[in-house]
């Protein structure tokens, strides 16, 4: 396969994820202050990605299509920087400092934990 067809098909799934988590957590949080459908999808992203690079070493020589569909697509389409920027933003704009500031801690903190988590029992 193609790495640029990989690429282009395992973004479409993780977009296809990110938005379905998206739509889950807002059901079960309709009037939360605190961005927890893009806080699940990025550490969601982040464990697969950990799993895939750490685990399953998919960027090892030879495995580029691999690596190109489930780490470059998947995890890229299904995290978002994007609507991270943006919520915090937002969140400062809007005079919730404090919140913006607990959503980046929170996230980084977590996210960088995870691959820590994965590498230390590998």
């Amino acid at each position: 396969m193609n790495l640029w067809l990989a690429v282009f098909f395992g973004g479409g799934i993780g977009s296809v994820l990110r938005f379905a988590i998206s739509r889950l957590v807002k059901h079960w949080t309709p009037d939360a202050l605190f961005p927890w459908a893009t806080l699940a999808s990025n550490l969601l992203a982040t464990t697969l990605l950990a799993l895939l690079i750490l685990r399953w070493e998919v960027h090892q020589p030879g495995r580029e299509h691999w690596q190109a569909l489930f780490a470059i697509g998947l995890c890229g389409g299904f995290s978002t920087m994007s609507t991270f920027s943006l919520e915090n933003y937002q969140l400062m704009r809007d005079g919730f400092l404090a919140v913006a500031v607990a959503n980046v801690l929170i996230t980084v903190t977590a996210g960088v934990a995870l691959f820590h988590l994965f590498a230390r029992s590998t």
